[in-house]
C-alpha cells in the first residue's frame, strides 16, 4: 500500500494548526537515521487509517519521488470531529524485527458444525494477535479456520497455524488464551411439563 507524503519544516503547535487548518496533517517517521517531519493530505489520510491494511502490512512512502518502507506506529485522533491530529511511522530495516499487531480473520463459522448443526453461538475474544517476525514475514493477517468447528471444540493460540518466520507474542500467565467463546443453545422446557415448585414463604420468627 502506497501513499504520498511531503516534508514538512516548521514544527511546534501552532505550525501544526496552521497545517491542518490548511487541509494537511502534521507527522513524524523515525527509525534507521535522523527523524523527518512530514505532512499528508487530509482527505487521503482519513480514507487509507480506515483500511485494514494500512495499520498491519509495510507501506510505500514516496517523498520527492523516492520511496521508504514504513510501518503505522500511532495515530492521534480529534475527540469528537473526523480529523486525523498526527500520525507516526517507523523507517523498516530488512535486518530489524518487526514487533507488529496483526488482525484475526475468522473464517468458515457459518458452515461449522457448531453453528449450523449444533445452533452454538461463537464469540471471537481476541481479534487482532501481537507478533514478531522479520519484514519480509509479516503477514496482512492471520485466517482462523473455524470450519470443523464444533461444540466441543478448544480453540487456544497454541492451535493457530502462523505464517513461516512469524511467532506470536503473548503476554501474562496464559500462554494459551482462548481465541474464542462456544456457548450452547439455551434448552426450552419441555412441553406440558409440570412447573417448578414454588419456594416456601420463610417462616418468621417468634417475637
Amino acid at each position: 500500500m502506497q501513499f504520498v507524503a511531503f516534508e514538512r519544516a516548521k514544527q511546534g503547535t501552532g505550525a501544526s494548526r496552521r497545517l491542518r487548518l490548511s487541509g494537511k496533517t502534521p507527522g513524524i517517521v523515525y527509525g534507521a537515521g535522523e527523524a523527518q517531519l512530514i505532512e499528508i493530505d487530509h482527505n487521503a489520510l482519513w480514507h487509507a487509517v480506515h483500511k485494514e491494511a494500512f495499520h498491519s502490512s509495510i507501506l510505500d512512502m514516496e517523498i520527492n519521488g523516492q520511496v521508504t518502507k514504513v510501518v503505522l506506529r500511532d495515530v492521534q485522533f480529534h475527540p469528537f470531529k473526523k480529523l486525523v491530529q498526527h500520525i507516526d511511522f517507523q523507517r523498516v530495516d530488512a535486518n530489524t524485527k518487526l514487533h507488529m499487531n496483526v488482525p484475526l480473520h475468522f473464517e468458515g463459522l457459518e458452515e461449522s458444525p457448531a453453528v449450523k448443526g449444533e445452533n452454538c453461538t461463537v464469540t471471537p475474544l481476541m481479534h487482532e494477535l501481537q507478533v514478531i517476525c522479520e519484514p519480509a514475514n509479516l503477514p496482512e493477517f492471520i485466517k482462523v479456520d473455524l470450519s470443523a468447528l464444533t461444540s466441543k471444540s478448544v480453540l487456544g493460540l497454541q492451535a493457530l497455524k502462523l505464517p513461516n518466520g512469524v511467532k506470536a507474542v503473548v503476554r501474562g500467565a496464559n500462554k494459551n488464551p482462548s481465541l474464542i467463546s462456544i456457548k450452547l443453545p439455551e434448552v426450552a422446557p419441555a412441553e406440558g411439563a409440570a412447573p417448578a415448585p414454588a419456594a416456601a414463604p420463610a417462616k418468621k420468627g417468634k417475637k
